[in-house]
C-alpha cells in the first residue's frame, strides 16, 4: 500500500484530501499542530476506512518539526513515503495593510507557508529519489496546495500572497529537479473555499459569490481539492508535471 504525508490535515482543505486519499487505500500520516486527542475525531474517521493512519504533531516552519513529520512518514511507509501534499499553512495576522505590515508577521507567515515546505519537500524528495535509484518501479509525487492568492493581490495580506506566489515558483522548480527520476511535482490552486480559515469573511463571500463572483456559484469546499489531488495521485496526469489544477469555480478566468 502507498503512504502519503498531508501537512495540515487534521481539518480543513487538509483533512479533504486526507479523506480522498483513504478512500482509495492509502495510508495516511495527517500533521498539525493540536496535541494528539485533539484531532482523535479525524483520526478515527480516517481509520474507519480500513487504512493505517498516524499523526505527526509538529510545526512545518520549523526544524525540528519538519524532521518529526519525515521521522513519523518513513516509519508508516518502511522507507519512502509515496505522496507529500504541502498544506498546512497560516492566513496573514491581523491582515494589516501593506504599508502598515510588521516584520515578525511577514518571518512568520514565510516561514510556515513558504520556507517549511520548501524543506520538507527538499528531504522528502531525497528520499524519493534514492527509492526510485533502489527500485525503479517506485512511484512518487509532490502536490502543493497554493491559492489565487499566487496571483490575485490582496493588499491586506500581501505576506500571505508572497508565500504563495513563492510556492509556485517552488512547484516548477521541484518538478524541473526530479524529472529525471519520473518525480512529478504538482501544484493546486484553490478559490474561496469553506472552512473555519474563512469562516469570519462568510457574509463577505456569500454576496460576493451570489453576484457572480465565481462561475460556478458556489463556495469550495474541501471534498473539491481532495477530488484533485486524489486524481493526480492516482497518476492520471502523467505528462503534466509542474503545472497548475485550478480548483477555484472559474474565478479567476477573464470575462466580460
Amino acid at each position: 500500500m502507498k503512504t502519503a504525508i498531508v501537512t495540515g490535515g487534521s481539518r480543513g482543505i487538509g483533512f479533504g484530501i486526507a479523506s480522498k486519499l483513504v478512500d482509495e487505500g492509502w495510508n495516511v500520516v495527517i500533521n498539525g499542530m493540536r496535541p494528539e486527542e485533539g484531532v482523535s475525531d479525524a483520526m478515527d474517521a480516517l481509520k474507519a476506512k480500513g487504512v493505517e493512519v498516524a499523526y505527526a504533531r509538529g510545526d512545518v516552519g520549523s526544524t525540528e518539526g519538519r524532521a518529526h513529520i519525515v521521522e513519523v512518514g518513513r516509519k508508516l511507509a518502511n522507507g519512502s513515503v509515496n505522496l507529500l501534499v504541502n498544506n498546512a499553512g497560516i492566513g496573514s495576522p491581523g491582515r494589516l495593510d501593506l504599508l502598515e505590515a510588521k516584520e515578525e508577521n511577514f518571518d512568520l507567515v514565510l516561514g510556515t507557508n513558504l520556507r517549511g515546505p520548501f524543506f520538507l519537500s527538499q528531504a522528502v524528495a531525497n528520499d524519493m529519489v534514492k527509492a526510485k535509484e533502489a527500485d525503479d518501479s517506485f512511484q512518487g509525487t509532490i502536490v502543493n496546495i497554493t491559492s489565487i492568492s499566487s496571483t490575485v493581490v490582496s493588499t491586506n495580506r500581501l505576506d500571505y500572497c508572497i508565500a504563495k506566489a513563492g510556492l509556485s515558483m517552488m512547484t516548477q522548480g521541484f518538478a524541473a529537479r526530479l524529472g529525471e527520476y519520473d518525480i512529478p511535482v504538482y501544484e493546486v490552486r484553490p478559490g474561496v473555499i469553506k472552512t473555519d480559515m474563512t469562516a469570519g469573511v462568510t457574509d463577505k463571500y456569500d454576496k460576493l459569490i451570489e453576484d457572480g463572483l465565481c462561475v460556478t456559484k458556489r463556495w469550495g469546499y474541501p471534498d473539491d481539492i481532495g477530488k484533485a489531488v486524489a486524481s493526480l495521485s492516482r497518476g492520471d496526469f502523467p505528462y503534466s508535471t509542474g503545472q497548475v489544477i485550478m480548483v477555484d469555480g472559474g474565478l479567476t478566468m477573464s470575462r466580460l
